[in-house]
Order: structure tokens, then C-alpha cells, then sequence
């Protein structure tokens, strides 16, 4: 473990490079300054792994694809954790405070921040969407990028130099960007040198175990790390360790269709008795670990399944065990997903629905037959294109390493139509936060107030548009992320790298929370208001304004209106309309961008749970700072009327103009074992009429209850959230209260 002393000199010299290469090429700057950061970052091999590569987030840091960072970013809170240390002298605090102070301002994300336009600084206050209201924004990150891992196994590091040493000298000849090919042929030397830091650790641990399996171990990790140092990849032990090196020190927390780019290593090795199948679910498990010890929470997509794959067979061999290392390995991460469509092997479907049943909540299971076609309309792209769809980090789709899509804002639905029923004020705080749209005495019609509401959804999401272009701009001339250029289509072929002109498809998505909320209190606005005139439009805010205090009646009421995921027309079809409004809304800002796309995503993790604390009661009977609902599903407990009714609800939701939306269902344990072909037939038809994903928590409710009184017991409860998993005795009580409150089928 290292030392925050350790840490501070490798700041100091991470700055020093930084600065040294200030005004040279981004890309030189950035190769330059991951050599600061590699080998450090990376961890010795600890007792059980069977594949080097365990990585520590230094101080400062390039961090090309990461959920909560962008680019060249810094650590304040362990930085000012060793200021505080009563040992540090004078001098080291000193050190530190410059640190910070330049990276303050030196930092990535405040360079985006800088470079707003004076309307976007205006409408996008916040610095940090958690702990603020408001209706939209931004997140800074660059996230989600799936690099063409089948490439990297083909070439090997040498096949890439040779790759890339070939585009230099075109370059060259045609005076090209002959610097950016040789901060990429620098990279791969730091990912030839960091293969053999950990060989030369394998080796020196295998000297010192007694123990003779271990020391096989060890002295075969050497091997393989010696081996890809030098050659392409030979055998299944040689492609994972190559791809994970490789992912760790490129930042990429997504992976892809592993079974597609591993599937024939596997085969061949098992085929050729170089390994026995025991030993490949060993190799599996221990990748898992060493994914889930990355503790991304939203990230680590692994992506099996699906038609468009080569050698399915091979695929297929590789894809239960990688459901069997996901049963076996009691972690929240990897997120192993499942693409299911018509003509599978229905080896993977059984699998996949023993490993659910176990509680383990993956794999995710998604639906080719509806997915592929959705994504070519959404993306406006070919459908053979559009079977590269891959889900990552909560449910956002792009296509593998021909496309970035990174979620680089949020925008409250709910929030906004707050904002309608109060000219564009915060009734929260009295805080102007959106348009001033008119009063309630102007809006005589149902139709007025639903304009109102779309008028606020349609000037954030403009604005959220031009931020997510900004942001790339912006990014594009800081960093050069070479390890995914290199990875990704058309850069290498271009010349370019992947935020400057290199990257297939420069796309982007808006995550959008409180859907079902806003279109179930459109409902029951519709209903009690404007039809059935049980009380004035006035009255309604009132109550409203007092979280229902002295108004129990009225709220009672409100709950009594039809819901959503109860297959009521009414209801569903309020959720269509707000549904397809703030889904076209976002896809037409491709048009006023240069992005390809710009799409929205329903992915809702917990920030269904943290935005809620910042709205207001609403008008479908959610007391103020409750949770919302999660992704398209209903409301806690508002589907009263069976699984079939709930599922037909979501097949109503048009899924070829968004980039993902996630459905959790919340299940009892005999739905997979007593009554498995039923559960199994609804799935079925399900999907055929036109489902796109389910994610299945399998609990039981006593054992949540009791987990919230004695959490120290249950520790093996893993429950979906939203976009990602966990153990439920690690979330906020508040969330744990939220998942409670779904119905269990």
C-alpha cells in the first residue's frame, strides 16, 4: 500500500511533466504524462490472482472514460487528508496547497466550465447535480467508450506498433499528424513495459512460494505476460491478461462483447487440451474479481450474446461460463448482460434464469428482435450497424467502437412540471429555476398546462445539447485518449483522434428522471382538475405547496387516479405522450448540433431517489422529497394489477428514439423454482410484443426487512437499483426504503 508521501511525489512529478509539455501536442502531453502514471498506479498481484493488474487512483491522474471524472483530474479530499496529516512538515504542506491550487484551475472539468456561453452559465448554475435543485445538469465526463478488443487480441502489441508505425509513415508523406502516431507508439512501449513490471512480479513471488499450485500459477502468469509482451495472444490465459492490462491503463470500465473477442481463444484452448474447462471458469472468476475490485458501481459492462457474432458456437462456450464466474463470484460487478433473441441456443436462457434465480441479479436480459431494429432507427444508422448496440455503464446503448455516447447531463421531468405550475419558480426555495411560462388562471385548458411543461423541457434540452458538444470541443483539446483512439473505427484510418474528428459516430444522451411521476400526475391532473372539476387548478398547487398537510382527503384522491403499469388506457397513455415528447425533443437536437445523435436515456440509478429529495410534493399523491420511480417502471406499489398487467405497460413505451431505457422487476424466489415455465412464458411473450430488457431482483421480503435491523448478516442480498447493482445493506437508507416499496411478483 502506498504512502499519501509516495503519492505527493508522484504529483509533484505528474505536474512537472504536465507543465513541461503544456504548449507541445496534446497527445504527446497526455503520452507523456501516462508514463508518470503507469507503473505507479498499478497494484502488486495479490494472493488469489490468477491475471496481474490491479490499479490505485493516484493524486492527479488522466482518467480518459470514467463515470465521475474528465480527462485530467485531481483527488482534493485525499490531498487535503494528508494537508491535515500532523506529521507532514511545513514544506510537504506547502506542496500540497500549490497542487491543489493549480489543479483548481488547471483540472479538465473546470475548462468546460469556462468555456460557457453566458445563457448556458445562466441556465446551468451548479457545479454538481447532487444537493441542488433545479431541472437539467451537466455532468462532466467522458464515458462508456468500448474499444475494439477483438482487434488488440488479433494484432497483439506488436501487430499494433506495426499498425501504427505503418500510419506514421504515412503521415509523414502526406504531412499528417506524424506526432499524435508517436505518442501512440510511446503508449504501446508503456503497455509493453507495464506487461513485464508484472512479470517480473510473478516471477520474483513465484520464487518465495512454497506452496506448488500457487507457484504454478504465478510462474504461468509470467509466461503469458512475457509472452504478450513480444507476440500476439496464443491462448485464452494470453487474451484475457492482454486485454485487461490494456484496459486498465486505457480507463475504459466497459467491456464489451467479451464473449465475441475471447469466445475463440477459449474454444481452441479447450479443444487443443491446453486447458481444461475448470480451469477457464478459474481464469473467468478471477477477471470478475478483478473488475468488481475496480468498484466503478455504474460501469463494468460485459456484454454477452446477441446475433452479429462470429463463431456463435465459440461465443456461446464463453458466455456460460461467464454467467457460471457471475452465480459463483458474490460481487456487484462485472454487469453481465444478456442478449437474447429468436434462434438462440436456449442453453444461455436456462443459465441465465438459474443465475437470476440465485439472487445474483445478472445477467441483464435484453432483446435483439426489438433492440436492433430500435438502435438503426435511433442512431440512424444500417441495421447491420445497429447489431453492435451494446448497453454500458446504467443502460445507455452505443455502438461497440464505432460510436461515444457519453450521458453528459440529467434533466427532471418532474421538476419542470413544477417549474409550469409556478411561472417558472421553485416553490422549494422561491428561486426562479425555469421559464416563466404564465400563470395558473392561464392555463383554462389541459392542453395549455401540458404545453407550459413541454415549453420548459424543450429550453433545457436545447441547452443540454449545445453543453454536450461544448463539452466534447473542449475536451477534444485537451486530450488525445490514445489507448481508445487507437481502438476505435476510422481514428487510426483518419488520422485523428477520438473527440477530434476520429470517432465513427459523435453521439451524445440526456438522462431523463421522473417520467412515470410526471405523466401519472398529468393524469391525474387531466382527470380531477380539468374534467371532473373536483377542485380548481389553484387549489391543486395549494395542496401541493403543504405536502398534503391538512389536505389528506384530496391526496387520497389523487392516489385513487388510474396509474401507469396497471395496462389502464388512460394512464398508459399519458406515459406514451410524455414518453415520446421529451424522446423526440432530445433526438432532434442532432439537427441544431454537430453531433450524430443526441438521444435520451431512462436509465435511473439512484438519482431517481437523490432528485426526489429535491422536488416538491406532485399531483399523483408523492409526498415532497420522495423518491420517484425508477427508469419506466411504476412508482413504488402503484401496479396493482399483476406482472402481465405491468410488462403490458412497458411494451407500450416506443423504443426507436431513445438510446436505452431500463425496466427493473422485483421477484420472489418461487417464480424460479415452483413456478419457472410459467415465469419463463410471460418472458416469452414479453419480448415478443415487444419488451426491450428486464432487470430481475430475486429477494425475499423478510430477509430485506430484517437486513435494514441487522445488516451485518445479510450481506449476500444484492438488489438491482436502478442501472446498477448492489448489496443492499450498503445503500442509504432511503434508497433501501424506495426498493421496499416495489411490488414483489
Amino acid at each position: 500500500m502506498k504512502t499519501w508521501r509516495e503519492d505527493l511525489e508522484q504529483a509533484v512529478r505528474f505536474t512537472e511533466t504536465y507543465r513541461s509539455y503544456q504548449n507541445d501536442h496534446v497527445a504527446f502531453r497526455e503520452a507523456m504524462c501516462l508514463r508518470v502514471q503507469y507503473p505507479y498506479a498499478l497494484e502488486p498481484i495479490q494472493a488469489n490472482d490468477l491475471i496481474a493488474g490491479r490499479y490505485r487512483r493516484p493524486w492527479l491522474r488522466f482518467t480518459p472514460h470514467d463515470c465521475d471524472e474528465l480527462a485530467f483530474c485531481f483527488d482534493e479530499r485525499r490531498m487535503n487528508e494528508a494537508y491535515e496529516d500532523p506529521d507532514a512538515s511545513k514544506f510537504e504542506k506547502q506542496s500540497i496547497m500549490e497542487l491543489i491550487k493549480y489543479w483548481k484551475a488547471e483540472n479538465t472539468q473546470t475548462k468546460v466550465r469556462l468555456a460557457y456561453p453566458p445563457h448556458m452559465a445562466d441556465a446551468l448554475p451548479s457545479d454538481n447535480w447532487v444537493g441542488e435543485p433545479g431541472i437539467a445538469f451537466p455532468l462532466y465526463r467522458i464515458c462508456g467508450a468500448m474499444p475494439d478488443f477483438g482487434m488488440l487480441l488479433k494484432l497483439g502489441i506488436p501487430g499494433m506498433k506495426e499498425k501504427v508505425e505503418s500510419k506514421r509513415q504515412q503521415a509523414l508523406q502526406e504531412e499528417g499528424d506524424v506526432k499524435l502516431f508517436e505518442s501512440m507508439l510511446l503508449v504501446l512501449d508503456l503497455l509493453t513495459d507495464s506487461c513485464l513490471f508484472y512479470a517480473e512480479q510473478a516471477e520474483q513471488m513465484s520464487l518465495s512460494e512454497s506452496y506448488e499450485e500457487r507457484k504454478w500459477e504465478l510462474e504461468e502468469t509470467a509466461a503469458a505476460l512475457r509472452s504478450i509482451s513480444q507476440d500476439q495472444p496464443r491462448t485464452f490465459r494470453e487474451a484475457l491478461q492482454l486485454f485487461w492490462i490494456y484496459s486498465l491503463l486505457s480507463g475504459v470500465r466497459n467491456y464489451g462483447r467479451m464473449d465475441v473477442y475471447l469466445g475463440d481463444f477459449l474454444a481452441n484452448d479447450l479443444q487443443n487440451q491446453e486447458l481444461t474447462e475448470p480451469q477457464a471458469i478459474q481464469l473467468v472468476q478471477s477477471l470478475w474479481h478483478l473488475i468488481a475490485s475496480l468498484k466503478t458501481t455504474y460501469e463494468s459492462r460485459v456484454i454477452i450474446g446477441g446475433v452479429g457474432r462470429r463463431n456463435e458456437n465459440n461465443a456461446d462456450r464463453f458466455a456460460m461460463l461467464a454467467m457460471e464466474a457471475s452465480r459463483t463470484v458474490l460481487e456487484i460487478e462485472p454487469q453481465l448482460t444478456l442478449r437474447c433473441y429468436s434462434g438462440m441456443n436456449p442453453d444461455l436462457m436456462e443459465k441465465a434464469l438459474t443465475v437470476i434465480g440465485e439472487g445474483r441479479t445478472f445477467p441483464m436480459l435484453y432483446n435483439d428482435d426489438v433492440n436492433v431494429e430500435a438502435t438503426a432507427n435511433a442512431f440512424r444508422v444500417s441495421l447491420e450497424e445497429a447489431k453492435a448496440y451494446v448497453p454500458f455503464g446504467c443502460g445507455e446503448y452505443i455502438l461497440e467502437h464505432r460510436s461515444i455516447g457519453t450521458p453528459s447531463g440529467v434533466i427532471n421531468l418532474l421538476k419542470a412540471l413544477e417549474a409550469a405550475l409556478h411561472n417558472g419558480m421553485d416553490p422549494m426555495n422561491g428561486k426562479r429555476i425555469g421559464l416563466a411560462t404564465g400563470e395558473l388562471q392561464d392555463f383554462t385548458t389541459f392542453d395549455k398546462l401540458f404545453d407550459a411543461y413541454k415549453q420548459q423541457i424543450e429550453y433545457y434540452t436545447e441547452i443540454m445539447a449545445e453543453q454536450e458538444e461544448l463539452e466534447y470541443r473542449v475536451v477534444g483539446r485537451t486530450a488525445a485518449f490514445l489507448y481508445t483512439s487507437m481502438l476505435y473505427d476510422d481514428c487510426l484510418e483518419r488520422g485523428k483522434t477520438l473527440l477530434n474528428g476520429g470517432v465513427t459516430y459523435l453521439s451524445g444522451t440526456l438522462e431523463s428522471y421522473g417520467n412515470i411521476n410526471t405523466a401519472d400526475s398529468l393524469t391525474a391532473i387531466r382527470d380531477l382538475v380539468f374534467e371532473k372539476k373536483r377542485f380548481s387548478l389553484e387549489q391543486l398547487v395549494q395542496l401541493l405547496d403543504a405536502n398534503f398537510q391538512g389536505f389528506e382527503q384530496e391526496r387520497k384522491e389523487l392516489l385513487r387516479v388510474p396509474k401507469y403499469g396497471n395496462d389502464h388506457e388512460a394512464a398508459d397513455e399519458m406515459a406514451m405522450k410524455v414518453h415520446e415528447h421529451v424522446s423526440l425533443t432530445i433526438r432532434q437536437q442532432s439537427s441544431r448540433t454537430n453531433l450524430h445523435s443526441y438521444l435520451n436515456v431512462i436509465i435511473n440509478n439512484s438519482a431517481n431517489t437523490i432528485l426526489g429529495k429535491y422536488t416538491s410534493a406532485s399531483a399523483d399523491g408523492r409526498k415532497a422529497r420522495e423518491p420517484m420511480a425508477n427508469g419506466n417502471t411504476p412508482s413504488g406499489g402503484s401496479d396493482k394489477n399483476g406482472m402481465t398487467a405491468l410488462l403490458n405497460s412497458i411494451v407500450k413505451l416506443e423504443p426507436r428514439n431513445h438510446a436505452g431505457a431500463v425496466h427493473n422487476l422485483k421477484c420472489s424466489r418461487e417464480l424460479f423454482t415452483d413456478r419457472r415455465e410459467q415465469f419463463k412464458a410471460v418472458l416469452d411473450t414479453y419480448f415478443a410484443k415487444g419488451g426491450t430488457q428486464l432487470m430481475i431482483s430475486v429477494v425475499n421480503l423478510v430477509e430485506l426487512e430484517r437486513a435494514m435491523i441487522e445488516p451485518e448478516k445479510y450481506t449476500h442480498v444484492f438488489v438491482r437499483v436502478g442501472g446498477f447493482s448492489a448489496r443492499f445493506v450498503e445503500l442509504d437508507r432511503d434508497v433501501q426504503e424506495e426498493i421496499l416499496s416495489r411490488t414483489l411478483y
